[in-house]
């Protein structure tokens, strides 16, 4: 065995078995065969010297500071390349032993930057505590090696190495100086084993021998993409992060959680008083495994961005300036409104919006007042213009509105399909797992009108690529089905015993009609029926399959179709129920799988159960004291149109910018304007704080306690490392608003809020803040079958029973090109960007993306004259805006494809209002439009500029009022 962490879920018996004892330092240990003899001593309890060597990575035994002795034999093997062995005895001490280290690390020293006489003893970085461990005291051989620069002479001056003593300063968050490079590789093989990028390489020989970012780049222009493993994995200041340069050592850590996407990665927070110094991803995370993004390890900045507010604001009309005043006269504002509202319009006049970026427990605490408080179900969240198909695809086929797996499960998987998913871009820190599975042989498929990354990575080529036409994913997916139904391909075993065998029949008998077959769907799809054939039979036939699908599949007016074919096949071809298999989907935002968990549908109470289930109703009266509506509410595209005819007057947004985010730009405008009481609780005034009478300022996940949901179910711990900057947490924030509505809350702690949620809802049952602080999170269900948690759903049953198949006809969309509207629109995520921006924009992850950008094939945009930077209008039949260009054979031809992370671009003035048939999740993904040039951004856009600018107007400071 590597010195490596290996993540199983269990070890075979005969696996068990065999295991080699021997003896450290005259300690006997037992350890499974294979392992290492560092990692042997480890568990001995002995900590041996090594700079090459960490446990992220494969062993790799260059820098010869690990070497032991063993008993019987010649020599000084490296303990992290030599395997135990039975009954050896090992020595990782002697006077041989301590010489040869000594020499080693004095003649990296020799070649190190003169500065290391200044700081050794200081423990400054892993090589100085090396240094000092293995007794070196003293360099004898001078500070004449290649890396140094003598005092007072400037890099590249008297220096035989010119081009690389220079520091690369040119990435925004860390500093690359060749100098104090000891050429380990540590960082090459982070990027490539842990990240899967490539972008770091080792060039020349012998003294001449450099890390290289990309051919001969900085690293802000090479292939790297900033995930922190090549800082990380750095023993000395080579790779350092530039935060630690300017503030020093951090002082203090707490473990919490990342906010940004649904992977849900835990780091260390480091910090240095009130300031974070860096975030360190956690080795310990079960989400993460030690590794991080861009996003996650350093772009936190906009916590402490001169754009936060951090005093309440009022104003009577959106086009007055704001007012700032104290908490309690906004809060006393918004509940003298919220009840003139209900008394004048109706006790539905009112509702609110529910945060994917927040906790759980601010989460619940805002439906709760929603419910108890408003007492109405009008509450929703993004999740409905996102994940909303899921959670009613699978209910419906499975039984429960959440994926299958956790991502430890990709371990085991031979066959993965992503569709309708940019996991390089959306979900990096699993994207990189998933390609390390892929390097290891597993095969890929993927469907999806764009070539995103992962279908070109280094090492890894995706096996098929079905370039499929925008809104044709259940033809496609029903098409699989028919080859695999036609071909005998599915586990009748499976079916009998874990199926309604009789659905089956009739599903098989739907799937196998002529105008599903692979020939008449390339008809609509425009994927080659061979290629089809291909993809599903290795599916059905490849090992373990897994699907991990995103929001190409459920922003569609087929989006909850699509999830119940993906199910279908799933149960089709028997990979349900183990690791490596299942049906996964990308959550988006890091706590949208919690959203819904806590209640967020207007439908549905905390844990998916219906508002009309008198029992379930009957548990939350009875702790709420309150009698409940069994009524749904409005869904927010149901509260914009009734704004719209009259009826709807107030809401409360919390952490959500639906003008940026949600479809038709212009309806969900003139929605808010239609109101009387708009109030935004958030860090930024975003787009919709533009039609807000009332803000109120929101905090970070750096500042509050509390639990974030990730994709795969897993509840995990966010630990306040700070004072709230604007006084009050969210949650803290939510109450006091129910105080001033009238509700008795009393909750002194989120933990509180927790334990409410596991006596109500049966999957929390067994939650607790002791519980999660105790095993690190785990994965709801957790109650009294499971305590630990649930890695993997329905091992021997569906949690509905009987798995259902579902017929699914594939309807093809009204929204459709033609002369007008030629092309179609799809959209997605980039890297470097989260949603609608409005964090990363604040942080200096705009350097990689300043502008949403419009990618056209080079065949369209030939035809209308376009070239790479040229401002294009793009017009569909809801509006239009302007961008730039961006040609690229990724999209195919008919295809373009944008970003909506800058608020300038207002992509969604054009996405449309069709939607989902089940859930009204929009139709983001499938937009007719046209695209033309243009002279740069149109009169619209410079027009709401202005208005947005005026509106952020902030007249009277609360100090000044003082």
């Amino acid at each position: 065995m590597s010195f490596v962490n290996e993540i199983d879920y269990g070890t075979p018996a005969s696996k068990a078995e065999k295991t080699v004892t021997l003896t450290v330092d005259g300690k006997k240990v037992t350890v499974p065969e294979g392992t290492s003899i560092m990692r042997a001593a480890m568990d001995a309890g002995v900590e041996i010297p090594k700079l090459c060597a960490t446990d992220m990575l494969e062993s790799f035994g260059s820098c010869r500071v690990c070497l032991v002795e063993i008993e019987g034999r010649g020599g000084t093997p490296a303990s992290c390349t030599t395997p135990v062995a039975e009954g050896i005895e090992v020595r990782t001490k002697s006077d041989r032993l301590d010489a040869i280290r000594k020499g080693v690390m004095e003649l990296y020293v020799s070649d190190h930057p003169s500065a290391w006489n200044e700081r050794r003893g200081t423990g400054a970085s892993e090589f100085d505590r090396v240094a000092a461990q293995v007794g070196l005291s003293e360099n004898r051989y001078g500070t004449d090696g290649r890396n140094h620069v003598a005092p007072g002479v400037a890099p590249g001056e008297g220096s035989l190495n010119v081009d690389y003593i220079a520091r690369d300063e040119s990435n925004p968050y860390f500093t690359y100086d060749a100098s104090q490079c000891i050429v380990c590789s540590r960082c090459v093989r982070a990027c490539e084993e842990v990240q899967g990028t490539f972008a770091l390489t080792v060039e020349g020989r012998g003294f001449e021998s450099r890390i290289s970012a990309g051919m001969h780049e900085n690293f802000l222009e090479s292939e790297c993409v900033s995930c922190g493993a090549c800082v990380q994995a750095c023993p000395t200041d080579a790779l350092r992060e530039k935060t630690v340069l300017y503030m020093g050592m951090p002082e203090s850590s707490t473990v919490t959680t990342c906010a940004y996407c649904g992977v849900g990665c835990s780091f260390k927070a480091e910090m240095k008083g009130e300031e974070v110094v860096r975030m360190v991803p956690y080795k310990d995370g079960k989400a993460n495994r030690g590794h991080s993004c861009v996003k996650g390890r350093f772009a936190y900045g906009y916590t402490t961005h001169k754009d936060r507010i951090l005093n309440p604001m009022i104003r009577d009309k959106i086009t007055d300036p704001w007012r700032e005043v104290s908490w309690e006269e906004a809060f006393a504002h918004v509940a003298n409104e919220f009840r003139r509202i209900q008394y004048q319009y109706g006790k539905g006049a009112i509702g609110g919006i529910t945060s994917s970026r927040c906790t759980n427990e601010e989460t619940y605490l805002v439906q709760k007042l929603i419910r108890q408080g408003f007492g109405n179900n009008n509450v929703d969240t993004c999740a409905r213009v996102c994940h909303s198909p899921t959670g009613y695809g699978l209910k419906t086929t499975f039984g429960t509105s959440a994926g299958t797996q956790d991502f430890d499960s990709v371990e085991h998987t031979d066959v993965a399909m992503i569709i309708g998913a940019n996991p390089t871009d959306g979900h990096p820190v699993f994207a990189s797992r998933l390609k390390k599975r892929l390097r290891q042989g597993a095969k890929l498929i993927v469907l999806d009108p764009r070539r995103i990354d992962i279908v070109r990575q280094p090492h890894v080529e995706a096996a098929h690529h079905l370039p499929l036409k925008p809104g044709t994913n259940v033809a496609v997916l029903t098409a699989l089905a028919h080859v695999i139904v036609a071909e005998s391909l599915f586990d009748e075993a499976f079916i009998r015993e874990r199926c309604d065998w009789s659905e089956f029949e009739d599903y098989a008998a739907f799937v196998s009609a002529p105008h599903h077959s692979p020939e008449e769907v390339e008809k609509v799809s425009g994927v080659p029926a061979e290629t089809i054939r291909a993809a599903a039979r290795l599916y059905a036939t490849g090992g373990n399959a897994a699907i991990y699908y995103g929001l190409g599949v459920t922003e569609h007016s087929q989006g909850s179709t699509t999830v119940m074919a993906i199910a279908n096949l799933a149960m089709l071809t028997g990979n349900i129920g183990r690791p490596g298999v299942g049906v996964n989907p990308l959550r988006g935002q890091n706590n949208v799988q919690g959203a819904c968990d806590m209640g967020s549908f207007p439908h549905e109470l905390p844990g998916y159960r219906h508002m009309s289930d008198d029992a379930t109703r009957d548990i939350f009266e009875a702790v709420w004291k309150v009698t409940l509506d069994p009524e749904p509410g409005l869904r927010i595209p149901n509260m914009l149109d009734a704004a719209v005819e009259g009826s709807f007057k107030g809401i409360y947004v919390q952490g959500e910018d639906i003008l940026q985010s949600d479809p038709n730009t212009t309806h969900v405008a003139a929605g808010l304007e239609a109101m009387e009481c708009v109030v935004v609780h958030d860090l930024f005034l975003n787009e919709t704080a533009n039609y807000a009478h009332v803000f109120l300022p929101g905090s970070t996940f750096l500042e509050k306690d509390g639990t974030f949901t990730n994709a795969e179910r897993r509840i995990n711990r966010v630990r306040k490392v700070m004072a709230p900057k604007n006084g009050l947490a969210d949650w803290e924030v939510t109450q006091r608003l129910g105080h001033a509505m009238g509700l008795s809350w009393n909750y002194t702690h989120p933990s509180q809020v927790m334990d409410e949620i596991a006596r109500t809802t049966p999957s929390f049952a067994g939650v607790t803040y002791d519980l999660l602080d105790r095993e690190g999170s785990v994965q709801w269900p957790c109650n009294e079958k499971a305590p630990l948690g649930t890695p993997v759903m329905h091992i021997d049953g569906f949690v509905r029973g009987k798995g259902k198949f579902i017929r699914t006809e594939y309807v093809a969309t009204d929204e459709r090109s033609g002369p007008r509207f030629p092309l179609l629109l799809t959209t997605g995520r980039i890297l470097s960007q989260y949603n609608v921006g409005a964090q990363t924009r604040r942080t200096a992850n705009v350097e990689w993306h300043k502008e949403d950008r419009l990618e056209i094939h080079p065949h369209d945009a030939e035809q209308r004259g376009l070239r790479d930077d040229d401002w294009v209008k793009i017009r569909s039949r809801a509006g239009e805006t302007t961008l730039r260009a961006l040609v690229t054979d990724r999209v195919a031809p008919g295809v373009v494809y944008t970003t909506f992370h800058h608020p300038d671009t207002q992509a969604n003035v054009v996405t449309t209002e069709y939607s989902d048939w089940a859930t009204n999740c929009p139709e983001y993904k499938v937009t007719a439009v046209q695209v033309s040039p243009s002279n740069g951004p149109s009169d619209w856009q410079v027009e709401y500029e202005e208005q947005a600018r005026r509106s952020r107007r902030i007249a009277r400071p609360l100090e000044a009022a003082e």
